[in-house]
């Protein structure tokens, strides 16, 4: 069995190349458009190691225990439901008094509802996904604290290079323009997964 340190690498490398051009990827690309990075960030590593701490305890007895359509159901009914929210989340310019009110709420408050959304969308995105599959097959043959760590470092690595992108064309885009094309996003990757798992 791979060493401590070895089980880190090749669970880094697997999962960085396996997050590339995911779902969960597409969404926080679509997060960082909207929010600043720092609880998007938040929310990726916490959803990261909450998602390869469960693939690597539970392994590949409860991927094959659980039926794979429910969880595809699950994950495509969240994501079309945060796309109706973004859609419907009012633009800070279009009412002063909603200016007021987000000014006058705890910055903390806001930002732990981010995180919280931000990890609740991530995790829910990557249950059955090809990446908890990954570490199943990585946990059975090396070390899993190593597959862990790995893992969610891998994850969290190839998330940040979607935050980089989402923050600057935020900082380029119309907001009504980002609300819309990330509702777009979500609602995409939910039909995309409902449509897997009914046909």
């Amino acid at each position: 069995m791979p060493s401590l340190l070895a089980a880190v690498a090749v669970a880094f490398g697997a999962l960085f190349i396996a997050e590339f051009g995911d779902k969960s990827q597409l969404l926080v690309l679509a997060f960082a458009t909207r929010h600043a990075w720092a609880p998007v960030v938040a929310g990726i590593v916490i959803a990261a190691f909450t998602v390869q701490g469960l693939s690597v305890a539970v392994g590949a007895a409860l991927g094959a225990a659980l039926p794979e359509t429910l969880i595809s159901v699950v994950a495509g009914l969240a994501f079309l439901g945060v796309a109706a929210w973004t859609l419907l989340d009012r633009d800070d310019d279009d009412d002063e008094a909603a200016e007021a009110d987000v000014a006058a709420r705890p910055a903390s408050r806001a930002g732990l509802g981010v995180v919280a959304v931000v990890a609740g969308t991530f995790i829910v995105s990557e249950l059955g996904d090809k990446t908890m599959l990954a570490t199943f097959a990585l946990a059975a043959r090396q070390d899993p604290v190593g597959t862990w760590i790995g893992g969610a470092a891998g994850m969290v690595a190839a998330n940040l290079v979607a935050v980089a992108i989402g923050n600057r064309l935020g900082a380029r885009l119309d907001p009504r323009l980002i609300r819309i094309g990330s509702a777009a996003l979500f609602a995409i990757a939910g039909a995309v997964v409902l449509v897997g798992a009914l046909l």
